[in-house]
């Protein structure tokens, strides 16, 4: 069976991404998928004056035990004034000075939703783009617009075939 690490680049408790990605999880029948809250990994600002000071923060290198543990990793990406979220980007900042190859080779699938039309486009190019520099194999991407007008909040799931089917889609390239 599959292990699959999921989590979304958001720190946002009410998170549409973490609502995509919880999603996306269910999809993955035949795998066993933990779902990880960034929140339980909020770290001081990454700079190389605290690096000196605390060293290697036991959550960072709990989080990168999560992807050495897993088999696969999948991604829901916030988009923050068109690039990563802070909590996202300073615990791969923290993770990185551990393990530059943050993402170990696991095969990944990329994701981003957001309430407009661009769907987090911005994010998610960028992260298509680095993850491989990082030791991602990335082997697909699913972008979501207009979030609250596809997504059924309160049942958890895409209202939209097409776009639900697009996602299906995605995620079946994990086993590739």
């Amino acid at each position: 069976m599959m292990k699959i690490l999921a989590f979304a680049a958001s720190s946002s408790t009410r998170s549409i991404n973490k609502k995509l990605v919880t999603y996306a999880a269910t999809l993955l029948a035949d795998s066993q998928v933990e779902v990880l809250d960034l929140n339980d990994y909020e770290l001081p600002l990454f700079s190389e004056d605290k690096e000196i000071e605390l060293g290697q923060p036991s959550l960072a290198k709990d989080f990168l035990d999560k992807i050495t543990a897993s088999d696969a990793i999948l991604i829901s990406f916030a988009e923050h004034n068109g690039s990563y979220s802070a909590a996202y980007k300073n615990l791969f900042d923290w993770c990185s000075r551990i393990n530059p190859k943050v993402f170990q080779n696991k095969p990944m699938v990329l994701l981003s939703t957001s309430p407009g039309a661009g769907g987090a486009a911005s994010v998610l190019a960028q992260a298509l783009k680095s993850a491989p520099f990082f030791g991602g194999d990335v082997k697909a991407s699913y972008s979501m617009s207009g979030f609250y007008e596809n997504f059924d909040v309160e049942n958890g799931r895409i209202k939209n075939q097409d776009m639900n089917a697009s996602l299906v889609s995605a995620l079946g390239q994990l086993a590739q």
